[in-house]
């Protein structure tokens, strides 16, 4: 799922709930390629959906990795992940309080601040993680997009994607 290019500051808000035991969800966003080409743009390297071709290829984005179900290792110490690309870069980290699919309780509000170099991360209301991107020019604008690695099958509402109010402004400082 890919959202229409998103210019200037947003939090993007989505509910999610799982109904599989293992997998990933990702939440990408600020992705546009290296130039500040669009992502769709026909100067980037064609993609087939090769996880590398994103995180390492020639486009720019940030990437939260939440539900991380599917290695033993990810559910034995369940976190969620902020990283830069390109590169894959951890730049930042926080519990993820999902749980696993037969103890869901409904749907889980996930919500992103981005404001400049400045992002939030929180699920339902809980702060898991706080960065600012010391980049000279942190990137902006760009695409919000969704996937999935298998078996992981999720439903998803109620995307919103909208300008910051002064609450989003204030949760930043």
């Amino acid at each position: 799922m890919v959202s229409p290019r998103i210019a200037g500051p947003r939090p993007h808000h989505v509910g999610v709930q799982a109904d599989r035991r293992t997998g990933l969800g990702d939440g990408v966003f600020a992705a546009r390629g290296h130039g500040g080409e669009d992502l769709f743009s026909s100067a980037l390297t064609p993609r087939t959906g090769f996880y590398p071709q994103y995180h390492s290829g020639d486009i720019d984005a940030l990437h939260i990795s939440y539900f991380r179900h599917k290695y033993a290792s990810e559910r034995a110490f369940r976190t969620c992940n902020l990283r830069k690309s390109a590169g894959f870069e951890l730049v930042a980290q926080g519990a993820d309080p999902l749980p696993p699919a037969e103890d869901a309780d409904g749907f889980y509000r996930m919500e992103v601040v981005k404001d400049g170099p400045e992002v939030l991360f929180s699920i339902n209301g809980l702060s898991l993680f706080a960065w600012s991107d010391p980049a000279a020019v942190p990137l902006g604008g760009g695409y919000f997009g969704i996937r999935q690695m298998a078996p992981l099958r999720a439903a998803y509402r109620n995307l919103m994607v909208g300008p910051l109010s002064d609450g989003d402004h204030a949760a930043m400082t």
